[in-house]
């Protein structure tokens, strides 16, 4: 069985009380300046999650801890409720936790499969690459992904930007990831593209996949998320569900730090 079916094929039926992701109580410092200071937050199957805030506000930085760039100083981090070590990107990896940066980071000059296995490319038994497997499965798991993407044949610097994002999110999906971090994904994209991205995000959540979503654009996040967590000057000013609060209240916690009621204040609550 290919390695990506069993995950896009996982059938979503309750939400799980158990999370797919905690971070608690992180923190960590840069030249003796708290980035992250005593933060908590969670993510649950087939939900998204938008983190909200001014830039320096330590949303990405917090990130980057779930991601493995940076290790935290302090604070504790649980997959599927088992803690777990993620000192590097390969520990990452292997707990199911997948970033989508905003560059991407997609090889221009080669083809969606040739990206998706790119550094583990699937290999004939007489030692040389097997084209024929990699587009295959390419094939199946776009099928599930983005059933109108054609373009297999063509290097991705020739696709669109929601095409390239399709592209981005296969790769990780294959690999069984559980869990997304999607770094402004609609940044640069017109109407019809970002709808396109909006499409691919409804579908990771069918499948059960749990979304962190970082954004700038308050509307973007409040048509993809179900619940916002919002930091100011490293700390968490507080968490809602977007059906709990409105964009001004949103706005308000990203600004002031106001915590409206709403939402269930965090330390960093004014």
């Amino acid at each position: 069985m290919a390695a990506g079916t069993t995950t896009l094929n996982a059938p979503v039926t309750a939400r799980s009380t158990t999370p797919l992701v905690e971070m608690r109580n992180i923190s960590i410092s840069f030249g003796g300046i708290k980035a992250v200071d005593d933060v908590t937050v969670d993510l649950h199957p087939g939900e998204v999650v938008g983190l909200l805030g001014h830039n320096g506000a330590g949303k990405s930085t917090l990130i980057k801890i779930l991601s493995g760039a940076y290790r935290a100083d302090a604070g504790e981090i649980y997959v599927n409720g088992t803690r777990v070590d993620i000192s590097s990107p390969r520990d990452a990896k292997r707990h199911g936790i997948e970033t989508i940066y905003q560059t991407l980071a997609l090889a221009d000059n080669i083809d969606a499969a040739g990206n998706i296995f790119l550094g583990r490319e699937m290999m004939t038994p007489y030692g040389t690459l097997d084209d024929a497997s990699m587009e295959s499965e390419t094939r199946k798991v776009m099928a599930r992904l983005n059933p109108h993407f054609r373009r297999f044949k063509e290097p991705v610097k020739a696709l669109s930007g929601g095409q390239r994002q399709s592209v981005a999110i296969a790769r990780a999906i294959y690999f069984n990831a559980r869990v997304l971090i999607m770094d402004e994904p609609t940044a640069a994209l017109g109407p019809a593209e970002t709808q396109q991205v909006a499409d691919l995000v409804l579908q990771l959540k069918k499948e059960g996949i749990g979304i962190f979503l970082i954004s700038h654009d308050i509307h973007d996040v409040f048509d993809l998320a179900d619940r916002v967590s919002v930091m100011k000057n490293g700390r968490l000013v507080g968490s809602a569900k977007v059906t709990d609060v409105t964009q001004d209240e949103v706005l308000g916690m990203i600004i002031l730090g106001k915590c409206p009621p709403g939402a269930i204040p965090g330390p960093g609550a004014s």
